[in-house]
């Protein structure tokens, strides 16, 4: 009987063959079991209630349940960083966002993860802008005007933000750095504390979500002078956006769907299928226009680069500001 040895190198191809095999495998079964959701926020927040529709709305699409999983806290890197070392077999999914994913990393330097290395982006769901607001006493009732009286008077405006290096620090930063204005940064704990802040007149400007101001523009507890977006957006095509004054200005939040890098590509091709169909259902496109958001549904290789953007500009921007970690 002849020995066959098959030496180190053909070991290797042999391996990478069966491991492939394997994977072609798994990816024509899946989904055989439920799919995990992780959401790097507490339960309740605006994230987690998105999340929730596209779980229920994706496990219709795939035939089993997705559970949506809360890992909050540390500005969501705690779930990020579980996300990205999960198995990368389909079955724990991310919805990942810019605090998460182009923040949080270029402020913190050991957060536990590569937003480009440890995903693979499936696609970008949705893109929510600021509402730029001022206290009634701010003598301005445009950006320019709003210029103007900052350059008139070299810090005296104060900007309250969700804490520092939130979307909205970083949309007063950019605003600042593109209009050459000075203003007073504050960081509040959370969203909810800086809109009181501008609503009392403690804080005098504030970049916060346009679901949030827009309500208090409506009672007049604050004048809305402009939106974060590149375009006027549906829902408030009287609001002028701010780059209608400075040209080049945007600067808005996003949230995405992501899986574990090295996840088979027929199973990304799977999910992202599964949640173009999500999010182009009525009730999705409801819910988008009441928190002022775009819908997107990217593909992945697009997303790619949108992410490496995004890691880009917001370096760019704590760097300029001399952010550091709270």
């Amino acid at each position: 009987m002849k020995t066959f040895v098959i030496d180190a190198g053909a070991r290797k191809i042999l391996a990478v063959v069966l491991l492939g095999a394997a994977a072609t495998t798994a990816a024509q079964n899946y989904p055989s079991k439920p799919v995990r959701l992780i959401v790097p926020w507490a339960a309740a927040s605006g994230t987690d209630l998105m999340s929730r529709m596209i779980a229920q709305k994706l496990g219709e699409n795939l035939g089993v349940q997705v559970v949506v999983d809360n890992r909050g806290g540390a500005g969501a890197t705690i779930g990020t960083e579980l996300a990205a070392k999960s198995a990368p077999d389909g079955y724990a999914l991310y919805i990942g966002g810019s605090v998460s994913m182009a923040i949080s990393p270029v402020i913190y330097p050991k957060v536990g993860y590569d937003s480009v290395r440890d995903f693979a982006p499936v696609s970008l769901i949705t893109r929510f802008y600021n509402a730029l607001s001022v206290h009634p006493s701010v003598p301005a009732r445009s950006v320019r005007d709003l210029i103007a009286v900052a350059k008139a008077h070299p810090g005296a405006l104060v900007v309250p933000s969700a804490g520092a290096g939130s979307t909205s620090h970083l949309a007063a930063e950019l605003f600042q750095r593109m209009t050459e204005t000075r203003m007073l940064h504050v960081p509040y704990k959370g969203g909810g504390q800086m809109v009181i802040a501008v609503i009392s007149g403690e804080g005098q400007v504030m970049f916060s979500p346009v679901s949030t101001a827009v309500p208090h523009g409506k009672t007049g507890k604050l004048r809305l002078l402009g939106v974060s977006s590149a375009a006027r957006i549906a829902s408030l095509p009287e609001l002028p956006t701010i780059a209608e004054t400075i040209k080049g200005y945007e600067y808005g939040g996003w949230q995405g769907l992501l899986v574990p890098a090295g996840t088979p590509a027929a199973i990304v091709d799977r999910l992202h299928a599964g949640v173009l169909k999500v999010i182009a259902t009525p009730e999705f496109r409801d819910y988008a226009a009441g928190e002022g958001s775009d819908i997107v549904g990217s593909t992945p290789d697009w997303f790619v680069q949108f992410l490496r953007s995004e890691v880009t500009k917001n370096a760019t921007l704590v760097k300029a500001a001399s952010i550091k970690p709270e």
